[in-house]
């Protein structure tokens, strides 16, 4: 059987390799500029671990469920975004089985993974400039909760070329399993993204919600949820999370790309060429490029998609970009709602001119390569629209273009058109 599983937290499944990195302690990044080891952190667990040790917050234990629940109300993470995974992906893998499957949740800055009856929960907060960043927290009562970093054995899955673009990120794994989750022996492994086929995935996942007669390689039939926060493991909660994985990775990658290029101090042309390549990537899987369409209408039960569309925001017209579809793709508007994060935020300079200079000449038009063909010119209209409404800092250009439509349009006519970017 095929498995699909996302990797969180520490995911050394062999663990004699893992005391031997973790006595080596080498850690990807960690020197200048990305210093990844530093301690200097802006993520949602960092700001959360203050909060605890100056008393603003108080996780309350649970029996039973420990500290889950308040640490998903905590850290704003939707409880409906819950999906179930039985592949045996995480630390603690010898917890994990088809009868309890591991749960994981997720809003767009952190994921959460917990393991029935396991020691700890296990977490992935962005950090703006450093990326992924990992936790534990022991899920024992305790009078001072805390969250310890977990990079020495996380690193070693989680910076990999393949699955998170050679950063730390977070990666959907789509794999061959035996009948108790591990990996069967000699077969491949798969990355999953939005340009997967609804087809290939979800093996070794259970899947609520309908999609038509669409077919996947998940299990429909859930197990026992009565230890669980929700009978569910939304589709459409599924779709997000395979979309918003790989566009953190992309994030992270362009961060880090311009950061050694400049640090570097190489030629103009080799540093511009190492800056804009992930660059041209992140923007081309923004604005939906590649996704994979739905052949059928997909619907999820938790309400997963509507705490989702709530968290707006919104232009006069009442459209957003966290709009879905469902009908042929996964969004109404296809641009990343993740144009609004922090981490999106603080792509240094000069990679950030050059996104929001092909995004620009993506939605006005003036990029008519085949790469972009699925936005049709009313997607374009309306996702700038949204955009020069709701988000801050773009350039000036975009608003002159929305509001004085004409003018824009003559300089557009004398420009030659843009196929794409290198």
């Amino acid at each position: 059987m095929r498995a699909v599983a996302i990797s969180l937290a520490a995911c050394s499944l062999i663990a004699a390799r893992a005391q031997v990195v973790k006595n080596q302690g080498y850690i990807p990044f960690g020197d200048a500029p990305i210093n990844y080891r530093s301690e200097n952190l802006d993520d949602p667990i960092a700001r959360l671990q203050k909060q605890l040790d100056s008393g603003e917050v108080k996780l309350e234990y649970e029996a039973g469920r420990g500290y889950l629940r308040p640490v998903l109300l905590a850290l704003r993470v939707p409880v409906s975004s819950q999906t179930l995974v039985f592949s045996k992906t995480s630390f603690q893998f010898p917890k994990i089985s088809r009868e309890k499957p591991r749960a994981l949740y997720f809003n767009d800055d952190i994921y959460v993974g917990r393991v029935h009856d396991g020691p700890s929960l296990e977490f992935i907060s962005f950090d703006p400039m450093q990326g992924a960043i990992f936790y534990i927290l022991n899920d024992q009562p305790a009078e001072h909760p805390r969250f310890e970093r977990a990079a020495l054995d996380c690193v070693q899955c989680h910076v990999a070329a393949n699955s998170t673009r050679g950063v730390p990120g977070v990666m959907l794994r789509s794999v061959f399993t035996s009948p108790s989750g591990t990996q069967a022996a000699g077969t491949p492994s798969y990355i999953t993204g939005q340009d997967s086929a609804l087809k290939d995935r979800f093996g070794g996942w259970y899947v609520t919600g309908s999609l038509g007669k669409q077919t996947h390689l998940g299990n429909a039939s859930l197990p026992d949820t009565a230890d669980y926060l929700t009978n569910y493991s939304d589709i459409v909660a599924h779709l997000v999370l395979a979309h918003q994985t790989q566009m953190h990775n992309l994030i992270t990658q362009t961060n880090y790309q311009t950061r050694l290029a400049l640090y570097a101090g190489k030629a103009a042309e080799v540093a511009r060429r190492q800056i804009e390549r992930p660059a041209e990537q992140l923007v081309r899987y923004l604005l939906f490029a590649n996704e994979a369409p739905l052949e059928e209408p997909v619907a999820g039960t938790s309400g997963f998609a509507q705490e989702f569309e709530a968290r707006g925001p919104r232009d006069a017209r009442g459209r957003s970009l966290r709009d879905f579809d469902l009908q042929r793709r996964i969004f109404k508007y296809p641009c990343s709602y993740l144009i609004y994060s922090e981490a999106f935020d603080a792509i240094p300079q000069p990679a950030k001119d050059y996104v929001y200079r092909r995004i620009f000449e993506v939605l006005s038009c003036r990029e008519q390569g085949p790469e972009f063909a699925s936005l049709s010119a009313q997607d374009r209209q309306a996702i700038l629209e949204i955009l020069v409404a709701t988000k801050p800092g773009l350039p000036e250009e975009w608003k002159e273009f929305v509001n004085h439509p004409d003018r824009a349009q003559a300089r557009i006519d004398i420009n030659p058109t843009i196929q794409k970017g290198n």
